[in-house]
């Protein structure tokens, strides 16, 4: 996939987080609102950024931090989720696309590894 695409799904996704986070806080529960809405607009914050990097290790390491928020993203939608503070449905949906934010970003990183493995 072309990381533009990328950018339009993380963008997407980040938006659907603030929506959560707002939820979340009218609901009084501050705290996992909070990580959730730092790690979930950081996925799409370090794709913008990998756009600018300074060579292809840089470009990696960019989506390597991605994947990371992505990872902890997860995670806290999973805690959300078992703690009863979202429904199956949210909890479906959110995760699954961020799942496959988390799978692009996989595939992406082992492509330019590759590539920077020929380089050589």
């Amino acid at each position: 996939m072309k990381n533009d695409v990328l950018s339009e799904k993380s963008f997407n996704f980040a938006v659907k987080i603030l929506h959560l986070t707002e939820k979340l806080r009218a609901n009084k529960e501050y705290i996992v609102s909070s990580q959730i809405g730092r790690s979930g607009t950081s996925i799409g914050a370090n794709i913008r950024e990998s756009k600018y990097a300074q060579g292809k290790r840089d470009f990696v390491s960019k989506l390597e931090i991605a994947s990371k928020e992505a990872t902890e993203t997860c995670y806290w939608l999973e805690i959300l989720f078992a703690a009863k503070y979202i429904e199956k449905d949210i909890f479906e949906e959110l995760h699954g696309e961020c799942s496959e934010l988390l799978n692009i970003l996989s595939a992406s990183c082992c492509t330019v590894k590759e590539k920077i493995k020929h380089d050589k």
